[in-house]
């Protein structure tokens, strides 16, 4: 038998080995994610309620909430204990295809980025961390920002029963798009890339940098040895 031969299931197993661990990684930290985001969506929404209160014309200005408490107190009693969550389910549903797609997409952008640098080269080394994990959050961002936006809608929405602007997810997303087209569903874009460029590429960039330069040899670093690994970092920033 040649050693090519004897390679081929070996390179094949870590392939699948790689992709499995990938696989398991997301469903993780998707699940570690979508229970983060539920326990706190009420805070989310009331913030976003008190944002948006003095501009929504569904909100009279005698109507207005007076601060968090009475938030929370009048929407449970007037939408219901439930509403609190309103748009919840976009934004949990949002975090596995952005995971997916930063970590795909953050490969292709390091080799466009990083090609013939090596760790020695600090300063370029880490401008290219953070050059292709900005570009990776923008990139994810462009097809996971209709769900992002639905989210606002929803949870901006104080209506009851018949009241309501959007019935549900895809209410919201299908009224969107015969209004206002596909456009109207990247209202804001322009901001929200902005912020997640920096945001992505201190998560991404910065992290691979730490962990590539401070952590030469993550295995046998003290931190190894504590049973804590830097790769569950990524699970708990996002």
């Amino acid at each position: 038998m040649s050693a090519l031969t004897q390679y081929k299931p070996v390179a094949t197993s870590e392939k699948k080995s790689g992709a499995v661990s990938f696989l398991m990684d997301l469903a993780a930290g998707g699940v570690a994610g979508g229970i983060s985001k539920t326990v706190v969506a009420p805070i989310e929404r009331v913030k976003l309620l008190l944002q948006v209160q003095a501009a929504s014309s569904q909100i009279k200005p005698e109507d207005q909430y007076k601060g968090i408490v009475d938030c929370f107190v009048r929407v449970s009693k007037e939408q219901g204990v439930t509403s609190l969550w309103r748009g919840n389910l976009a934004n949990v549903i949002r975090y596995f295809p952005t995971q997916a797609l930063n970590f795909a997409f953050k490969d292709k952008f390091k080799k466009l980025f990083m090609d013939g640098v090596t760790k020695e080269q600090f300063w370029r080394f880490f401008m290219g961390n953070l050059a292709s994990g900005g570009a990776a959050g923008a990139t994810s961002l462009l097809f996971v920002y209709p769900l992002d936006f639905a989210r606002t809608r929803l949870g901006a929405d104080v209506g009851k029963g018949k009241s309501r602007m959007y019935t549900g997810l895809v209410n919201c997303v299908s009224t969107i798009y015969k209004s206002d087209g596909l456009g109207g569903l990247y209202q804001g874009f322009g901001v929200s890339v902005g912020g997640i460029i920096v945001y992505r590429a201190a998560f991404f960039g910065g992290y691979d940098t730490l962990r590539d330069i401070a952590l030469r040899d993550p295995k046998n670093a003290p931190c190894g040895r504590s049973g804590w690994s830097p790769r569950l970092l990524p699970r708990w920033l996002v």
